[in-house]
């Protein structure tokens, strides 16, 4: 979809500091606010923008001073696929019976 959006160059200016796409600015601003407002996605900041990566996001979005939607439930999942992961480059647990031979 494609928006136009009409303001006063003058406006244009005050928005977009020196060599910056005003349109760009606009753009990352709506961005911005979506994901603010949970109507946006991670995924679809990246489509949006054109980022690569979900760390491109992350960076954006600390450089604009917005924190990653992040609850406990998340928090839960990361330590369960970390402790997964723990387990898998150790090997078997070690056990406490003798070694026969």
């Amino acid at each position: 979809m494609e928006i136009i959006l009409k303001i006063p160059d003058e406006l244009a200016r005050q928005v977009a500091s020196e060599g910056k796409d005003p349109a760009r600015v606009a753009l990352e601003a709506l961005a911005l606010e979506g994901y603010r407002a949970e109507r946006l996605s991670e995924s679809a900041i990246r489509q949006m923008l054109g980022f690569e990566s979900r760390i491109q996001v992350h960076a954006f979005l600390k450089e604009h001073g917005v924190h990653l939607h992040y609850d406990l439930s998340d928090l839960d999942r990361d330590r369960i696929t970390s402790e997964r992961s723990r387990a898998k480059r150790s090997g078997p647990e070690p056990t406490n019976e003798p070694r026969l031979g």
